[in-house]
């Protein structure tokens, strides 16, 4: 029987909330909101007016949107207030929840919950820092509404009191109550102390919030109810085995564990309860099941049974903790179906997850997921924290986590494969169960900071100085990881176990000297977290405020697809934590920018709070599937950051200056997180309410067509004045390489002609539903890859193709450009011309009008696709029958500017690019001012793998520029080093790259921070002139020949060559180094006129390259060339004497055009070493007076020396010396690798050669090379070295320093040289993204291919044996493939031409063995050669021999016969 002073009747309600609601009114006699979604307010206030009391009506106060419930607590000026609520509004509250937390303010909040998906809405803001209880009937939601309202005001503590409310809204009998005011009772319970220091503290140990809390709240209960109670509280037997625990809901049980007031968690409530004889605990939980199955009652339980309080219990061992997690209520568990789910869990040895419901056959009441039974109950062995971090550092995120924090990383859940890619079935892999133990951490840590400092206050206790010393430092600085480090750890423990028998306080300590050491706290999770983030690890991690840093990976595949019902976009967990306020949040992906990430993780680290790093890594199969490709991750983490559609970002609340607290690392924002920073939020609160950004970042990215309907409009204005004049025509061109471009502007230059309305687009400017309303229409097309239309008519193709319109007013015609030898298979003969073969059969398909038969432009015939055009041309007008009129155009065609005019007009490289770096409306020049650009030392480029997707929405393509450095003999200071890596984080795409050139490449430099990076390059005495362009271009040379002494004598040379042969003009200096405009530029006069004594206004007729060589090491190939210099050495191998003269040599080509070819050099003859530099200017100007100046594709040296042979060029050399040349003298090559390793350089100095895959310095998950290597140069004393094999020489080290760098290269792993002889021995051009003449990748590609190609040479045993191996991803040449032993050269995307037979040496040409093949292709056709190979050659018989030998493939001396199978 009840006692309680305060009952008074028994009313009937209409509902439990109605009942709560008057408990409100008319007890506690407070204002009571309640928000009209929650459904109850009509019963609610007539249930208070109807009442036989005297209830005030009029405290109720309606509110129609949650947000309101801040403005009246406010308004009520700190006097007790209720709120009844939606579960669903509670999430949108979290921040101001937290303030009424921070303000104290005695706010109960009652919330109805009927479902699992209720509950869990209230568990997600369970961390908030308010107070949750739970009651489970009608009665005590009265009673829990009534105590917890006392309870908070007494505490001043918010509360949130969530009650099960009958989803059919069913009349409720309750014992209501008498008001408060007036109750003698309840004046003593709110007056009190109400922690434990009233009465007997002198005689109590010192009490903590939590069990205060606990402590009031269970008073509160008892003072309304009149009976005992508790709010941890357990039933049943109390030696039972299998305990449950549940929130707030009663079981009958052999023994449950009824937690009310889960917040404040009290481990000690816990502990006591727990009988000693438990060795299960089960946490049984009704919550959201879909996505994961496990729920949020388990990382309280989790840290409970890791913390010290429990591992202090020596006489109870750790029971197994079990989840059971299902949708039923739990009142549907009687106690046979109860039976059935204990009989379940004792099959568990170990921990697991289940849904009770499945076991005990109970149907849930909400839809959810199947779910695996038999993999759900398989037994789990728990990971130990060594196997759980390999299993992190598997994935790019992990590699980095290990890079930057080494030994302090302590990832707490496991991460292998099947958790991160979707499936959670292992609970300790869970975020609750990896939280519960960093909690237990930084609670034990909090505990340690406590004691020490107790023992330095506290005079009595014993201390030697020098531990004194060592705790007042580790005390000052145990958040810095400098100073918190584990050696410091060791010392403090070593000098405690001497010590701390001396004092219990010491010992207190010692006990937990496992927590001086700083650690890095991370949970690694995957996609599934961040579904139903309020069961989630997430908000755990956000909700505690502790220390512990969260990189949540989402691996959906871009484009993303939409989100299904019921789940939110995964990257919304960034905003959601960012809601908060206390929280660093970053969104990364690290094949976008690996520095974006590497900052982000040092700021989580650092931030003294919770951290969310949201990283984005695509791939639906994970990183450790078989066919995971790098490639394609890094192009769709690309284009997602490109679009907008995951924008790069780092939010750290905690910095004063409020405009510094978003900081965008990428071009673009979405929407929401943009309408984050501009809406009234946790920004505007701390001060920044309308940060800046530019036009570029402000806009966001979901896709507009304002811009699209605009052009449409002008476009009927245009169709609508031009059908006054003559008969319409439209031509749409596909164009690559221009051809079909140059095809369709003949006909539209014809049909102006013939008087005809022209217009002419690319494809993907013209809307397929536009084609009915056109009259005539002429489409050119060419054929990219393997029967692919270009990128410039893709997204027109493919409306094309789903088009459903009705072309019967339409006529058409169509031509293709193609190569129909380009596939030599007869099966793939289909993909000849195949874009324009499947564009004119849709057309007909679509009723179109085929006015003349698809013309074919076939590269194989005598004229090129003239052949094919000059048909098509003749049959489309004649069947067309419109003449020339009068007063028609007269020009047949318009002249295009030659490159060679272009040069000249440029007026000294000038042209008009100034104008151009001024114009920011673009980010790209014009074409001829882009072929100016490169006797500049830069390209322009655009980033192909976004290029599709920006023409789809209407942008420009991503350009940027390649800026290329003229860097002779490639050598370079450390200095200089250091300046191209600071040029390359702040203007370039943060790399570099050591090109087969023997030079730096900066790439992704955008046109308005050309002029800054030149200066920057300027600055560090170095320069780009003539880098590029058709002239002289670096002059490269030997990097480590064996003759050490002899390579500072031919860098020398390689340095007056390429002065004596550089351009005069001053255009370089006027356009990038003068702040003032350009005088005598194309478009302006200059008093003083230009000039250029060696090249003429014209300069070369294509570029022109010099390599200097000393034998035995042909590390340059020096006959692939235009002018390779031999050195001739002496007798004893000492000095040089002169230099053979080789001319003529040149790698590039034209798949199928047999016209162009690769040649090696010939020797024109000997020359002393004091004429080298004369006769480079000689042999240079004949190239310059007899090259090809009509034809670029003939440009090239090694045709002009074809065409009028090896004698008449010495004539006319000798002829320009005023000398004769010597005949040529002996020497020999054996092989043209670098050296690798230490070396011997000149006395007293080393070179050491390390390995740079393809060249390219970056920064890598796993490998962070870039940032090795400016440690490397701030320490080295010498000089670097660039190797034509696109390799790094750490020159001129002393021979005392040779200890400390090679210390310094082992910490960074730079002395690894345990690749492969093949991979060594590898070398691949840039290629995809950024070349525009790409056909396929390259650079990218080729690391992945050698790993497949490793494991066929460790079957055959020639793993160290070196096979020269190249590939590009076009087939001009420049990684010099024509002369490997195996090369690869790119003809589409996933297809290469496979050559063999080049000298290991570089002296002999390959051939092609196989056309267009693809990956598995080449194995196929390789993996047989090399095992023949190991079997059958001769002794110290290379690769390339050795086919030659065997017949495999013809050997090839001669360019000529390069074609000749």
């Amino acid at each position: 029987m009840s006692t309680s002073p305060l009952r008074t009747t028994t009313l009937q309600a209409p509902s439990t909330a109605a009942a709560v609601a008057f408990a409100a009114v008319a007890t506690l006699e407070t204002t009571t909101a309640i928000v009209a979604t929650t459904g109850v307010l009509a019963d609610a206030v007539d249930f208070i007016k109807s009442a036989d009391t005297k209830a005030d009506a009029s405290r109720v106060v309606a509110l129609t949107q949650p947000s309101e419930i801040a403005s009246l607590v406010s308004a009520t000026k700190g006097a007790p207030i209720n709120v009844i609520v939606p579960s669903v509004a509670l999430l949108g509250l979290i921040p101001t929840l937290r303030d009424f937390a921070r303000q104290r303010a005695p706010v109960a909040i009652h919330v109805p919950v009927g479902s699992a998906a209720q509950v869990s809405e209230v568990l997600a803001v369970r961390d908030s820092g308010c107070a949750l209880i739970r009651s489970t009937s009608a009665q005590s939601a009265v009673d829990y509404a009534v105590g917890s309202a006392l309870a908070s005001q007494k505490l001043g503590l918010p509360v949130i009191h969530c009650f099960e409310q009958a989803l059919s809204q069913e009349a409720v009998d309750v014992l209501a109550y008498a008001p408060v005011s007036g109750q003698s009772q309840v004046s003593d319970f709110l007056q009190a102390a109400s922690a434990s220091q009233d009465g007997d503290a002198e005689d109590k140990p010192s009490e903590s919030a939590t069990d205060a809390a606990h402590r009031v709240f269970a008073q509160a209960l008892t003072l309304v109810d009149g009976n005992e109670s508790s709010t941890v509280s357990y039933t049943g037997a109390a030696d039972a085995s299998l305990v449950y625990v549940t929130f707030g809901s009663p079981l009958n049980v052999a023994g449950a564990v009824q937690v009310s007031l889960i917040r404040p968690f009290s481990a000690a409530a816990l502990i006591a309860a727990l009988p000693k004889t438990a060795t299960r605990v089960v946490a049984l939980e009704q919550v959201t099941q879909q996505p994961t199955p496990w729920g949020p009652l388990l990382f309280d339980l989790a840290t409970v049974l890791n913390s010290v309080e429990w591992a202090a219990q020596t006489d109870r061992p750790r029971p197994v903790l079990l989840n059971a997690v299902t949708t039923a209520p739990l009142a549907l568990f009687s106690a046979d179906k109860l039976a059935l789910v204990t009989a379940h869990a004792t099959t568990f040895d170990s921990p697991a997850h289940f849904d009770p419901a499945v076991v005990a056959g109970i149907a849930s009441l909400e839809e959810a997921d199947d779910i695996d039974a038999t993999s759900a109950a398989a037994a789990l062995t728990e990971l130990s924290l060594e196997e759980q971090q390999k299993r992190v550092e598997k994935i790019p995120y992990g590699q980095l986590l290990r890079d930057v924090f080494k030994q302090r990383l302590n990832v707490a859940n496991a991460a292998e494969a099947t958790t991160i890619w979707g499936d959670s079935a292992k609970t300790e892999t869970n975020p609750e169960f990896g939280f519960g133990q960093l909690a237990s951490f930084e609670k034990e840590r909090g505990r340690l900071v406590l004691a020490v400092t107790d023992v330095l206050r506290t005079v009595s206790v014993p201390l030697s100085k020098e531990l004194h010393a060592e705790l007042s430092k580790w005390l000052n600085g145990r958040d810095d990881p400098a100073v918190a480090t584990a050696e410091a750890a060791e010392r403090i423990a070593g000098l405690l176990a001497a010590e701390k028998d001396d004092s219990s306080g010491l010992d207190a300590i010692h006990r937990l000297c496992g927590f001086f050491a700083s650690r890095s706290s991370w949970l690694v999770g995957a996609d599934e977290w961040a579904y139903d983030i309020g069961s989630s690890g997430v908000h755990h991690v956000i909700a505690s405020g502790l220390n512990v840093n969260m990189l949540v990976l989402d691996t959906a595949q871009y484009p993303f697809a939409a989100s299904s019902k019921g789940k939110q976009r995964k990257k919304d967990i960034g905003l959601y934590a960012m809601n908060y306020g206390t929280t660093y949040v970053a969104s990364v992906a690290v094949y976008a920018s690996y520095t974006q990430v590497l900052q982000a993780l040092v700021e989580a680290d650092a931030f003294p709070g919770p951290s969310v790093v949201v990283a984005y890594l695509p791939h639906s199969d994970g990183v450790f599937s078989a066919n995971y490709s790098p490639i394609d991750v890094l192009k769709q983490s690309k284009l997602a950051v490109d679009t907008g559609a995951w924008p790069l970002y780092r939010w750290n609340p905690s910095l004063v200056d409020a405009q510094q607290r978003f900081q965008l690392d990428s071009e673009k924002l979405l929407r929401s997180v943009q309408g984050f920073l501009d809406r009234d939020n946790v920004l505007a609160a701390i001060g920044a309410p309308n940060p800046e950004f530019s036009g570029e970042l402000g806009a966001a990215v979901e896709k507009k067509t304002g811009d699209r309907l605009a052009r449409k409009a002008r476009g009927d204005l245009d169709n609508l004045l031009g059908g006054l004049g003559g008969p319409p025509l439209l031509v749409l061109f596909a164009s690559d390489n221009g051809n079909a471009e140059e095809v369709a502007r003949r006909v539209a230059r014809q049909g102006k002609r013939r008087g005809m309305d022209v217009r002419c687009l690319s494809m993907d400017e013209f809307e397929v539903d536009e084609l009915p309303f056109e009259k005539t229409v002429v489409v050119s097309v060419s054929t990219a890859g393997q029967g692919e239309i270009p990128t410039n008519g893709r997204e027109f193709l493919k409306s094309l193709q789903s088009a459903s319109i009705n072309l019967n007013e339409t006529s058409f015609a169509v031509i293709g450009l193609g190569d129909s030898h380009y596939w030599p298979r007869e099966e793939d003969a289909i993909f000849y011309n195949k874009p324009a073969r499947d564009i004119d059969r849709k057309l007909a398909e679509l009723g179109g009008k085929r006015v003349a038969d698809i013309g074919l432009g076939d590269d194989q015939d005598a004229d090129g696709w003239e052949t094919g055009y000059a048909d098509f041309e003749q049959r489309l007008w004649a069947a067309l029958n419109i003449d020339v009129v009068a007063g028609g155009a007269e020009e047949e065609e318009e002249h295009k500017r030659t490159d060679e005019e272009n040069k000249v007009i440029s007026n000294y490289l000038r042209g008009t690019i100034t104008q151009a770096l001024g114009d920011s409306s673009c980010g790209s020049v014009d074409e001829w001012d882009g072929k100016i650009l490169k006797f500049h030392g830069t390209y322009m480029q655009d980033d192909r793998d976004l290029r599709p997707e920006r023409l789809a929405r209407g942008e420009e393509k991503a350009f940027s520029f390649m800026i290329r450095v003229r860097l002779p003999g490639g050598v370079a200071t450390p200095a200089q080093w250091l300046a191209m890596d600071q040029l390359a984080d702040e203007y370039g795409n943060h790399t570099m790259k050591i090109t087969t050139r023997q030079t730096f490449q900066l790439h992704g430099v955008l046109k308005r921070n050309l002029r800054e990076t030149m200066r920057g390059i300027n600055r560090a005495l170095m320069d780009t002139i003539a880098a590029c362009g058709d002239v002289n271009r670096n002059v490269v040379a030997s990097a480590n020949p064996q003759q050490a002494h002899l390579q500072p004598e031919i860098a020398k040379l390689a340095a007056d060559i390429s002065s004596h042969l550089l351009p005069s003009t001053s255009a370089y200096h006027e356009i990038w180094l003068d702040d003032k405009l350009v005088a005598g530029s194309a478009e302006q006069t200059s008093a003083v006129e230009d000039h250029e004594p060696l090249y003429g206004q014209a300069y070369l007729p294509r570029k022109f390259k010099i390599a200097i060589a000393i034998p035995p090491e042909n590390d340059v190939d020096v006959v692939a060339y235009d002018l390779g210099y031999v050195a001739i050495l002496d007798d004893a191998q000492q000095s040089i004497l002169g230099y053979n003269v080789m001319i003529g040599g040149g790698m590039g080509m034209t798949h199928n055009n047999k016209k162009t070819y690769p040649r090696l050099a010939t020797c024109l003859g000997y020359v002393p070493k004091d004429r080298a530099v004369i006769v480079a200017e000689k042999v240079m100007l004949v190239q310059r007076d007899h090259g090809d100046r009509t034809n670029r594709k003939h440009a090239r040296m090694k045709y002009t020396v074809d065409d009028h042979g090896m004698e008449w060029w010495r004539q006319q050399v000798e002829l320009r010396l005023g000398f004769s040349l010597e005949d040529p003298r002996p020497y020999s090559f054996a092989r043209n690798g670098d050296r690798y390793g230490w070396v011997k350089s000149t006395p007293g100095y080393n070179n050491f050669t390390m390995f740079v895959q393809n060249g390219r310095i970056a920064d890598l998950p796993g490998n962070p090379l870039k940032a090795a290597l400016v440690e490397v140069a701030k320490a080295h004393k010498g000089n670097f070295r660039l190797t034509c094999n696109a390799h790094l020489i750490v020159a001129d080290v002393k021979d005392e320093d040779v200890p400390a760098m090679s210390a310094l290269l082992a910490k960074h792993r730079l002395d690894n040289l345990d690749y492969s002889a093949l991979r060594l021995h590898s070398m691949a051009c840039a290629a995809l993204p950024t070349c525009g003449l790409a056909m396929a990748e390259s650079e990218r590609y080729l690391p992945r291919l050698i790993d497949l190609l490793d494991s066929i040479l460790d079957d055959a045993g020639l793993r160290h044996d070196a096979i020269v191996i190249r590939m590009t991803g076009c087939p001009n040449g420049c990684a010099r493939p024509y002369n490997a032993e195996i090369a690869f050269v790119g003809k589409a995307p996933g297809a290469y031409n496979l050559y063999l037979g080049g000298s290991h040496s570089g002296e002999r040409l390959n051939k092609i063995f196989r056309e267009t093949l693809t990956e598995e292709q080449i194995l196929e056709v390789l993996a047989p050669i090399i095992k023949q190979y190991a079997l059958e050659r001769d002794d110290g018989e290379h690769f390339g021999d050795f086919v030659i030998r065997k017949g495999i493939i013809k050997e090839t001396r001669e360019g000529m016969d390069f074609h000749n199978l």
